[in-house]
């Protein structure tokens, strides 16, 4: 409900409404109340009770919530309906256009003091900030949206905690994604705020930067624990992203027929809904998943048509992605001067602060196909920026693999000291790859435990 007005707000409400519809002091206050507390009250003088103001409300024939607050008859409600059809066009796609309603809806709900859609509003527009790119703009939003919540319950606050660390993580920074999820689990768990929508969007979100950061084992838990969950949450849309997301952390255990199944079900799910961003998002995930089982034929044209659909909506980091993921396939396939037009494409829309670890795997890729050319010098370029981007995102799994590709090139080349040098510091990611993240969060209860 939106905050009452202040006393002399209200009065002065009141007497215009009460002259504009003719009527006196005397006639607008019986029979219940005397034409000198209505006086009062237009002096602004009392504060008026619930009571008190429902029955000046119908003697001047306005709702309730106009006279206490006024907002327009319907407003919350036409607000509600206006940020849903918003929340719509965001899902198929067209985050230009959401992002315009919601600001004009976020423009309103302040005017009127309605926290709650306030907040749908900046939640909203931190997801379309995503969707284009605009990481600084998400953060800003999601954190907003945040702040407008303060009040409200943690489970409540979990969609803007989770679109915060979602930002971090395309920014590459990984380890503040993982350490915003991971306490955000940790209290939800450890107080008994088991909301299982909440607990799937965190463990679902934190998938990603554990697999970029090597914890292959965490992810694996997160992923059996989002599992575990689904069948709780009342979100269909969430589910699916949690199927494609589950997918991920299968299929580096080596799953790929459960991986494959996972996927089937959320474009199942996303077909249902309409849903044009994520079911593209699952083409990827699919493409990714006959990619590394070999099947690169089916991988390319999974990739091709995925980056087609994220390309006509605009979404631009995880465009970036999906095309670093085909030009792969493309580099496979022998088609590497097509991929390596592409990853420059990529690299020309991100920059450190903005989809490092996929700028990173971008030169990679491109210093792998200049090794193919013999071009040596160019490798060792590529190698050495993908790993000044992959060091300022902590994503050492990626680092040792790094490591390993510049120091055969430095032995190739006659420079073994220098190799040595490389293999040792990735051994040291190797390592650290899953030791530094601290204490895993403590898991919620899979089962309700109430007799």
């Amino acid at each position: 409900m939106a905050r009452r007005d202040d006393p002399e707000t209200i009065g002065r409400r009141v007497q215009e409404l009460r002259r504009q519809r003719g009527l006196t002091q005397r006639q607008l206050a019986e029979p219940a109340y005397t034409p000198a507390y209505v006086s009062t009250l237009e002096a602004g003088r009392v504060r008026p009770s619930d009571e008190a103001l429902r029955h000046l409300a119908d003697r001047l024939g306005v709702p309730f919530e106009q006279l206490a607050t006024g907002q327009p008859a319907r407003l919350a409600t036409d607000l509600r309906l206006g940020l849903t059809e918003a929340q719509r066009a965001l899902a198929d796609g067209e985050a230009e256009q959401a992002a315009d309603r919601f600001t004009g809806l976020l423009a309103q709900a302040e005017a009127h003091h309605l926290v709650q859609e306030q907040a749908t509003a900046r939640l909203g527009l931190g997801e379309c900030a995503l969707e284009t790119g605009d990481l600084q703009g998400a953060r800003e939003h999601f954190e907003a949206a945040e702040q407008t919540l303060a009040d409200a319950s943690l489970p409540a606050r979990v969609p803007a905690r989770r679109g915060r660390a979602v930002a971090h993580y395309l920014a590459g920074e990984l380890r503040y994604a993982v350490y915003l999820l991971e306490t955000t689990l940790d209290e939800l768990n450890r107080t008994g705020l088991h909301d299982p929508d909440a607990l799937l969007r965190l463990y679902t979100a934190a998938i990603g930067p554990y697999m970029d950061l090597g914890a292959q084992a965490r992810a694996a838990q997160a992923a059996e624990l989002a599992l575990a969950l689904a069948p709780q949450a009342g979100d269909p849309a969430l589910i699916a992203r949690m199927h494609r997301s589950v997918a991920r952390t299968l299929l580096a255990e080596g799953r790929i027929a459960e991986a494959d199944a996972s996927l089937a079900k959320a474009a199942e799910m996303y077909r249902q809904l309409e849903i044009r961003t994520e079911l593209a998002n699952c083409r990827w995930m699919r493409g990714y998943v006959y990619a590394q089982n070999g099947e690169l034929a089916r991988a390319e044209e999974e990739l091709r048509a995925a980056r087609a659909m994220l390309t006509s909506r605009r979404a631009t980091l995880y465009t970036s992605q999906v095309t670093v993921e085909l030009a792969d396939v493309l580099h496979r396939r022998d088609k590497s001067q097509e991929a390596a037009e592409l990853l420059r494409e990529v690299l020309g829309g991100l920059s450190p602060e903005r989809g490092a670890v996929h700028a990173a795997a971008a030169h990679r890729l491109l210093g792998i196909i200049a090794e193919d050319t013999r071009d040596t010098e160019a490798a060792e370029e590529h190698y050495v920026r993908a790993m000044s981007l992959l060091e300022r995102a902590g994503a050492a799994g990626d680092l040792a693999d790094l490591c390993r590709l510049l120091g055969d090139l430095l032995r190739r080349t006659g420079r073994v000291e220098a190799a040595l040098d490389a293999y040792r510091t990735g051994l040291g990611h190797r390592t650290a790859g899953t030791t530094t993240l601290g204490p895993a969060p403590a898991p919620p209860p899979l089962h309700d435990e109430t007799p």
